[in-house]
């Protein structure tokens, strides 16, 4: 018997963030530290959160750095 199961959602959260120093590479804009969270759900069913640091841009809101 064989089962088919699609990944339906794939979320990353904001948790906090603080300023951070430097700039964007890509904007120019201001640079933060931020928790990040990421929430996996295959059928409908929540199965994988992970936390982790980011450094993010506060304008165009690219990921610069991601720390595990």
């Amino acid at each position: 018997m064989v089962f088919f199961c699609f990944l339906v959602d794939q979320k990353k959260m904001v948790r906090r963030s603080k300023p951070a120093a430097g700039s964007c590479s890509r904007c120019r804009g201001g640079a933060s530290v931020a928790d990040m969270r990421t929430d996996t759900r295959f059928c409908s069913v929540p199965f994988y959160r992970r936390k982790w640091k980011a450094i993010i841009c506060t304008f165009c809101g690219a990921m610069l750095k991601s720390y595990r």
